[in-house]
C-alpha cells in the first residue's frame, strides 16, 4: 500500500512532476492526478498502482510502510542511495 501523501512526497525528493511520473510508469497524467488526489492509500487498479511503485523505486526511492523501521515511525518515503532519473 502507499499513500497519496507518499506519491506526492516521493515526486517531490526527486524534483520531477506529474507528467515525469507518468511517462517513468507508462501511465497517463490524469491516472496520475487521480492517484494523488485519493484519501489516504492510493485508489486505482492495482497494475498502475504497481507500475508506479516500480518506477518510483527504480528512480531512486524507497517506501516505507506502515509499521517498517523507522525512528519516528509510521509511513514515509526516503532515498535509497540517490535519484537514478
Amino acid at each position: 500500500m502507499m499513500t497519496s501523501a507518499q506519491m506526492r512526497a516521493a515526486r517531490a525528493l526527486l524534483g520531477i512532476d506529474q507528467k515525469r511520473l507518468a511517462e517513468l510508469s507508462g501511465l497517463s497524467v490524469p491516472t496520475i492526478q487521480r492517484m494523488e488526489a485519493s484519501d489516504g492509500n492510493v485508489r486505482g487498479v492495482v497494475e498502475s498502482l504497481t507500475r508506479v511503485v516500480e518506477a518510483l523505486e527504480a528512480a531512486g526511492i524507497e517506501l516505507i510502510g506502515e509499521g517498517a523501521a523507522s525512528p519516528q515511525g509510521g509511513r514515509g518515503v526516503r532515498l535509497k542511495s540517490g535519484p537514478q532519473t
